[in-house]
């Protein structure tokens, strides 16, 4: 199996550079920048300052929890892995000032309807605990390892005291990978003061120490657990073999399980039989605009997304073939599998092979929430009715009052548009019906 050039493979037994794990990548850098809160300095975005925080800051500075060395709540339950200093990484759960209606929290699949200000007021309401363990700790882990692991395979929101060495500071809540949260401090004790709801499937999953992880995740995910869910278990450790389970930084493990599930649908996929025609769908959320073209040819995807408009931008693109991809998606990082998994949902939904073309614009209301947005807008649209056409030409037709960005930039980034508007099907030869006397015409 080729290398996928990110460091989570480890996990699954393939080879990779360590430094192309764990390096930040310069596209998601740059759209990190492009975010007007901050232009990527947290030394500068600070909730006094920060203009998509207005309606939250005055609800921050009153809650006297978020400002203390101790703190009782609801975890969602959620945890969270850094990637700074990896292989030696800092760990633990999130927890805020509250024990009802905290189950929202790290539930992304919900937040689609939310409003922006809301999301921020709980995600910001987290606080992060934190304790430094090499990754290999995932094994045999300590008590305050544990009771994170223990939360995180819960399916419901677990009571757990926090106390921390210093009172918790707020740096640099925004990334382009995972969701942001809020003051973060290096514990000193944590308890679990209830015992957590585990489901049946996610046991099971966890205990069985000769299962591999991309099993593991594959099973979860047919078992009906929230990806959410998944992707937490993932991270924390607790799936794969027993020698070689270990901490996966979250930011790695959101982009793990969105490729490992997209790879086992792709499988499931290509053995469906083709599209009958051509289908456009489209959503809007978040400043974010997720507009799908799906073609009626064999597996293709390309992602397209498209950030600073004001500068008439070439998009930044990612394509495969049939065949899959070789390296990793460098210019859309994690964004190129979080859009690819939905297709593929879809498809397989239908009973459908196709290709699929993801463009994705990024406006100036837009801040850095995690590329789960890209996932969940992407879902939402392929949920809805699509507009159907016979031909490549009608569709792009259709699809350029939806975009901003003028077609010719998205044209010139485009590797399949390319590739599609030179193919002929065998079918564009076959005669055409008579509507009249004569011989029947065939196409030019």
């Amino acid at each position: 199996m080729p290398s996928l050039g990110y460091k989570y493979a480890a996990v699954v037994r393939e080879p990779v550079s360590f430094e192309a794990g764990i390096r930040t990548r310069s596209f998601e850098v740059e759209r990190q920048i492009a975010c007007s809160v901050c232009n990527g300095d947290w030394k500068r975005c600070r909730l006094v300052t920060c203009p998509y925080l207005v309606s939250v800051r005055d609800w921050f500075t009153r809650q006297p929890a978020l400002a203390s060395t101790s703190l009782f709540g609801a975890s969602p339950p959620s945890a969270f892995v850094g990637s700074w200093g990896y292989p030696k990484v800092l760990a633990g759960p999130l927890v805020p000032p509250a024990r009802d209606g905290t189950a929202i929290m790290d539930a992304s699949e919900t937040w689609l309807g939310l409003d922006l200000g809301e999301i921020l007021r709980f995600r910001l309401s987290l606080v992060r605990g934190k304790a430094q363990r090499p990754v290999e700790a995932a094994r045999n882990p300590d008590r305050i390892l544990a009771a994170t692991q223990e939360e995180a395979m819960a399916s419901k929101p677990v009571d757990m005291e926090l106390w921390l060495e210093k009172k918790p500071v707020l740096v640099g809540p925004f990334s382009a990978r995972a969701p942001p949260s809020g003051p973060s401090g290096m514990i000193r004790r944590l308890e679990l003061t209830e015992n957590p709801s585990v489901p049946r499937k996610v046991d099971a999953v966890v205990s069985d120490t000769d299962l591999l992880a991309t099993q593991g995740v594959a099973d979860l995910y047919r078992g009906g657990i929230s990806q959410s869910h998944i992707t937490r278990v993932f991270s924390v450790g607790l799936l794969g073999t027993a020698k070689r389970r270990r901490l996966v930084p979250t930011e790695w493990s959101i982009t793990a399980v969105d490729d490992i599930l997209g790879r086992g649908l792709v499988e499931r996929v290509k053995r469906h039989p083709l599209l009958d025609g051509y289908r456009v769908f489209g959503h809007a959320a978040f400043g974010n605009n997720v507009q799908i073209l799906v073609t009626p040819t064999s597996w293709m995807f390309e992602g397209l997304e498209a950030f600073n408009l004001e500068s008439d931008p070439v998009p930044l693109a990612d394509h495969e073939f049939y065949r899959g991809r070789k390296a990793y998606p460098d210019a859309l990082a994690g964004g190129y599998h979080a859009a690819r998994l939905p297709v593929l949902e879809y498809l397989d939904r239908e009973r459908r092979q196709g290709g699929a073309i993801v463009f994705m614009e990024v406006y100036r209301d837009w801040i850095p929430l995690g590329v789960w947005r890209y996932r969940e807008i992407a879902r939402e649209a392929l949920q809805q009715p699509p507009a159907r056409f016979e031909s490549l030409e009608e569709a792009l037709v259709a699809l350029g009052p939806r975009l901003h960005l003028r077609w010719q930039r998205w044209v010139q980034a485009s590797r399949l548009l390319r590739f599609l508007a030179r193919q002929r099907r065998l079918t564009d030869y076959l005669p055409r019906p008579s509507s009249g006397p004569g011989p029947a015409r065939r196409s030019p």
